[in-house]
C-alpha cells in the first residue's frame, strides 16, 4: 500500500482509504436513492414505531392515540420557527450584499473536494455559535459554489458538509440547548433546579474535555468529508440533478402602476428596521448576548430586519419571501409528526404511570455503573434522539433522571450534560428533522445527502462514544451547586 506524505513529511491518508470511503458513500447514496423513503414517510413510521412500544410496555390504545393527538399540535410554534429560520435565512443571502459575500467565499475553494471540506469548516464553525445560522449559511455557500462554471463539484457531499454542524457539534457550543438551560437558574422550572443545581459553561462547553471533543469531531469530520466526496465523473453536479440555481431578477426594473411606488421605495423599509431596532437594542443589552440570539424568536426577529434592510425595498424582500416559501414545505407537514411522537413516549404511560421514555431510561441506568455510565447514557440518548429530535425540551424530560443517576454513581455533573450534548447530534446525521430547512435551500431530498452523512455517522459513532467513556475518568464529581 503506497503511502502519500506531505511536503513536511507528516503522513495523509493512503489514496486506497480515501477511495474506500468515497466508494462507501457512493454505495450507501446508491441504496439510499433507492431504498430511503421521503422525509415524511420516515417521520411517519417512527410514528408507528414509538406506537408499538409504547403498547409493549402495557399503554392503553386509547391513550396512545390521545398522546398523538395532544402532540401533534404541540411544536406548531416551533415549526413555525423553523419555517422562518428557513425563510429569513434565503431572504438575507440572496440579497445583494450578503450574495456578494457568499459569493467571495465561494470564490476560495481550488477543487471539489477542497470545495466540500471548507463548507464542512464553515458549517461546524458556525454551528458552536448559533446551529440555525450554520444551516441556512452553508446551505447558501453550497449553492454559491455549484454555480463555480471552472469547478465540478459534487452537489449532494457538499450539502451533506453543510450539515454537519448539527450532526456534530453544534451541541457542544454556544447554541446548546442543554448547557444554556443549566447555567442560567431563572429558565429551569424549579423542580428541575432543585435536582440538578446551576451548571455553569465552565462545567459543560467551557470545560477542557468538552473542547478537546470538539476539535477532534471538527478535524475528523473535514477529514471523512473531504476524502468522501466524488470527484471527476463522478460528481454530480446541481444541473444534473436537476437543481436550478438561478434566482433570477427578484425586482422588477421598474413600477407598473402608482399605486405601486411604495413597493420600490425604502421609505417604510425604514420605519420597520427603525422600530424593531429599539426592540433588539432592548434585548440585546438587557440580557446575555449569547442568550438573546440564541433565542429563536429573537434570531428570526433580527435576521427579517435585516432581509428587510439588505433587500432595502420591499417589493425585492416580498419576492425573495415568495421564492424561499417552498423550502418550508417538509417542516411544516412533517414536525407535528414529530411532536406526536415526543408525547407518545413522554406521556402515554403504563398502568404503573410510567412512560416509554422512562422505561428505556431506566433500563440504561440500571445496566450502568461509575465507569460506563457515561457509555451507556450516550448510546440511550443517541437511541432518543433518533425518534425525539429536541434539544432543550428533551433535556427537560430527561434531566431528572440523567442527573439522579450521575449523582448516585459519582458521575461529574457537568460531563453528565456533555453526554447528552454530545450523543444528542450523532441522530440528527441520518434523522431527517433537522435537514428540512436545509434540504429546501438546497433543493434536495434527503436520500441524496444521506449516504454522506451516514459515512461521517460510522465514524462519528464509535469515536464519540469512545471519548464519553475516556474522557470521563479525568473529572472528579462534585456535589450539585445550588443558588
Amino acid at each position: 500500500m503506497k503511502q502519500l506524505s506531505q511536503a513536511d513529511g507528516t503522513a495523509v491518508p493512503t489514496v486506497e482509504f480515501a477511495g474506500k470511503l468515497e466508494r462507501m458513500a457512493a454505495g450507501v447514496t446508491r441504496w439510499s436513492e433507492r431504498w430511503f423513503p421521503d422525509a415524511y414517510i420516515f417521520a411517519a413510521i417512527a410514528v408507528v414505531v414509538v406506537a408499538i412500544g409504547a403498547l409493549a410496555i402495557g399503554a392503553p390504545v386509547q391513550r396512545v392515540g390521545i398522546a398523538f393527538g395532544d402532540g401533534f399540535w404541540s411544536l406548531i410554534p416551533f415549526t413555525m420557527q423553523m419555517a422562518v429560520v428557513a425563510i429569513s435565512g434565503y431572504v438575507v443571502a440572496v440579497s445583494p450584499p450578503a450574495s456578494r459575500v457568499i459569493a467571495w467565499l465561494a470564490r476560495l475553494p481550488s477543487g471539489g473536494r477542497s470545495a466540500v471540506a471548507f463548507v464542512a469548516l464553515v458549517s461546524i464553525l458556525a454551528s458552536l455559535f448559533n446551529w440555525a445560522i450554520s444551516l441556512i449559511f452553508s446551505g447558501l455557500l453550497v449553492r454559491a459554489l455549484a454555480q463555480r462554471k471552472d469547478l465540478r463539484l459534487d452537489y449532494r457531499a457538499a450539502g451533506a458538509a453543510a450539515y454537519l454542524g448539527m450532526g456534530a457539534t453544534w451541541a457542544l457550543g454556544l447554541s446548546s440547548s442543554a448547557s444554556q438551560l443549566q447555567a442560567n437558574p431563572e429558565s429551569l422550572p424549579k423542580a428541575l433546579l432543585a435536582i440538578t443545581g446551576v451548571i455553569p459553561f465552565s462545567e459543560t462547553i467551557f470545560l477542557p474535555q468538552s473542547m478537546l471533543m470538539v476539535a477532534v469531531l471538527t478535524v475528523a469530520s473535514l477529514l471523512i468529508a473531504y476524502l468522501s466526496a466524488p470527484t471527476g465523473s463522478r460528481a454530480k453536479t446541481a444541473a444534473e440533478l436537476g437543481v436550478v440555481l438561478d434566482d433570477g431578477d427578484l425586482l422588477l426594473k421598474k413600477p407598473t402602476r402608482p399605486g405601486d411606488w411604495l413597493e420600490y421605495s425604502p421609505l417604510v423599509t425604514i420605519l420597520i428596521v427603525m422600530l424593531g431596532a429599539v426592540w433588539t437594542w432592548h434585548e440585546f443589552t438587557t440580557k446575555n448576548p449569547v442568550l438573546a440570539i440564541s433565542n429563536l424568536n429573537t434570531y428570526n426577529f433580527v435576521f427579517l430586519l435585516l432581509g428587510m434592510l439588505l433587500n432595502w425595498r420591499p417589493r425585492r424582500f416580498l419576492n425573495a419571501v415568495a421564492k424561499s416559501v417552498p423550502s418550508t414545505a417538509g417542516v411544516l407537514i412533517q414536525f407535528p409528526l414529530y411532536g406526536g411522537i415526543a408525547f407518545i413516549l413522554t406521556k402515554a404511560a403504563a398502568p404503573s404511570g410510567v412512560p416509554l421514555a422512562e422505561h428505556l431510561s431506566q433500563f440504561f441506568v440500571t445496566i450502568s455503573s461509575h465507569a460506563s455510565f457515561p457509555a451507556v447514557m450516550g448510546v440511550y440518548s443517541s437511541v432518543l434522539g433518533f425518534f425525539v429530535p429536541s434539544g432543550g425540551g428533551k433535556w427537560i424530560i430527561e434531566a431528572p433522571y440523567v442527573i439522579e443517576a450521575a449523582k448516585t454513581l459519582n458521575v461529574h455533573l457537568g460531563w453528565a450534560v456533555t453526554v447528552y450534548n454530545a450523543a444528542e447530534a450523532l441522530p440528527n446525521l441520518i434523522n431527517p428533522f433537522w435537514m428540512l430547512p436545509l434540504l429546501g435551500v438546497l433543493g434536495l431530498r434527503a436520500r441524496d445527502v444521506v449516504g454522506f452523512t451516514f459515512t461521517q455517522l460510522v465514524v462519528h459513532f464509535p469515536l464519540v462514544i469512545f471519548m464519553l467513556w475516556a474522557l470521563a475518568s479525568t473529572l472528579a464529581y462534585h456535589p450539585p451547586v445550588m443558588p
